[in-house]
């Protein structure tokens, strides 16, 4: 996960909420503008007549308007475009929310490796100089080869851990810099002696009754739920009438004629206005597939979502247990270190 991924996911609501506009259109007026034009020569003989050549010339064009008065499919389209687009929504607030997490504990990993890295290189100093003064011992008598050899060995372990330290280090650097996009030279450190934020409200119901209906991956199981429920209503509304209003207006010129013997330009205009009922009856037993197809994913949404209720109890239940712990376990490490200084 990164600020790649991140703007992905935006770009994909941004194509998510053109859908309302696209199944919104199926419901208003369509305007069309046909134009033909045609070239048709032959050879004709009327009552035994030497056959004469004729060139006839043909041209036309039409406007179209079909404005659509009842369509339960369009209608079961609109609403299902806007429960997809909160599906979007939902999706892109996951992928917003496990960047910010993924960024602090690539974050506070770093400032783990820093700290480790620091311990690292004072230990090996220390070593260091715990060698030279073995070394000093073992020559003027006060000191044995075994300790200049422990202390030898000492220090090739804090080496050996100082650069294990910095490859972690640098490990995590590399880990912050490729989800932010950008090499960060230094980062702000948590201030001593702060204090970390009670939880608000105190008690485990109600951040698990808020998981349950809230958190992102039951809004997104919630929202495919709904997707599937729209997903039938279109294959139900196949099965309806559809009631369209046209009107046209158009005109047409023709040059003359191949086969009637009055070869005379022939222009007309006209227009008209109706309606159109088209009754669905029979299309191959494919709209009944599709709505058992549909019925049945319905089935597995309901599924999913109630594991990604249970999975978000079972999750707040952790992470509240884990903060009131963690907390803990803060001001008893704090109290400790208050303790070794006094």
């Amino acid at each position: 996960m990164c600020w790649a991924d991140y703007r992905g996911a935006g770009h994909a609501l941004k194509a998510a909420r053109e859908k309302v506009p696209q199944a919104r259109a199926g419901l208003l007026p369509s305007l069309s503008l046909v134009g033909a034009s045609s070239r048709q020569t032959g050879q004709v003989s009327f009552s035994e007549a030497p056959y004469a050549d004729r060139d006839v010339r043909n041209r036309s064009w039409n406007l179209q308007l079909t404005q659509p008065l009842w369509r339960a499919a369009s209608w079961a389209a609109l609403d299902q475009a806007g429960q997809q687009e909160l599906l979007a929504e939902a999706q892109f607030r996951q992928i917003e929310q496990e960047l910010i997490l993924r960024t602090a504990q690539a974050y506070l990993d770093v400032l783990v490796a820093q700290e480790a890295e620091r311990v690292a290189s004072r230990q090996t100093a220390a070593v260091g100089q715990q060698l030279g003064l073995a070394r000093r011992n073992f020559e003027v008598g006060t000191g044995t080869v075994t300790d200049v050899h422990e202390a030898q060995s000492r220090l090739d372990l804090a080496s050996a851990q100082a650069v294990a330290a910095d490859s972690e280090l640098q490990n995590k650097q590399a880990e912050l810099e490729r989800i932010l996009g950008e090499p960060q030279s230094s980062l702000p450190r948590l201030r001593e002696g702060s204090r970390l934020p009670g939880i608000e409200p105190a008690g485990l119901q109600p951040w698990l009754d808020s998981a349950r209906e809230q958190s992102i991956p039951v809004r997104i199981a919630q929202s495919t739920l709904d997707v599937a429920d729209g997903e039938i209503a279109k294959s139900r509304a196949a099965h309806s009438p559809s009631l369209d209003l046209t009107a046209g207006y158009g005109s047409t010129f023709t040059s003359g004629s191949i086969s009637s013997p009055a070869d005379i330009p022939v222009r007309a205009r006209s227009g008209q206005v109706g309606v159109t009922l088209t009754i669905p009856i029979y299309a191959g037993g494919g709209v009944q597939a599709r709505l058992r197809e549909a019925l049945a994913l319905k089935d597995k949404a309901g599924e999913d979502l109630e594991a990604a209720r249970r999975q978000a109890v079972a999750q707040a239940r952790q992470a509240y247990t884990g903060v009131v712990n963690g907390g803990a376990q803060v001001i008893a490490l704090a109290s400790a270190v208050a303790s070794s200084k006094s």
